[in-house]
């Protein structure tokens, strides 16, 4: 479950702009820069904990569009959003999601990782990787992207062993704004981001 979890982040930091090579590669690049992260044994000193969390984070930050990610888990209840509740919502998903994976990263070890290829239709594109666990447990993880233009291709759900995170959180929250009010389906967000961070 750690390793299923921590490759859940591992393609974030997509190197995505014009010209540069298709989304396979840059998902490959990004998985490796992640990854060095990880491994650095100067950033496993304990006293510098924090400064790698803070560089795992901005390294997902860069390339999830996490605008897009917040707008499809919401889905047919975006439209009633105004944009100050859009931009609150954002950044809460963002928080859950950077919290709820960066305590699982830390359990990488080395797993290793097969790319099998990429499918691209038009500004849509699924790269398909294979994590080889050290039973040698093969997990199929799908990430879908989308070329935004100039921010090239970013990273907008990610599915392991065929559920999709998107989906997966959007049938959770359709469940709560079916039973309660947006204020409190927010305050109930805000309690699962505090308990995330341990607050």
């Amino acid at each position: 479950m750690k390793c299923r979890a921590w490759l859940a982040c591992v393609g974030a930091a997509v190197v995505a702009a014009a010209g540069e090579p298709g989304p396979m590669e840059q998902v490959r690049v990004s998985t490796d820069k992640l990854i060095a992260i990880l491994m650095d044994p100067a950033l496993k000193a304990p006293e510098r904990r924090a400064e790698r969390s803070q560089k795992v984070c901005d390294a997902i930050d860069e390339r999830f569009n996490w605008a897009d990610m917040a707008q499809r888990t919401l889905a047919r209840h975006w439209a009633d959003r105004t944009p100050e509740e859009r931009q609150e919502f954002t950044r809460l998903f963002n928080e859950l999601l950077r919290r709820t994976y960066l305590a699982k990263i830390e359990s990488y070890s080395g797993e290793k990782l097969r790319y099998k290829g990429e499918r691209i239709e038009g500004n849509y594109a699924r790269v398909d990787v294979v994590l080889v666990t050290s039973r040698n447990v093969d997990i199929p993880i799908e990430y879908s992207l989308k070329n935004y233009g100039q921010g090239g291709w970013l990273i907008y759900d990610v599915a392991i062993e065929g559920v999709k995170l998107v989906n997966n959180y959007r049938t959770q929250f359709a469940s709560m704004l079916n039973s309660m009010s947006y204020p409190k389906f927010l305050e109930k967000l805000k309690a699962k981001v505090a308990e995330a961070k341990g607050e």
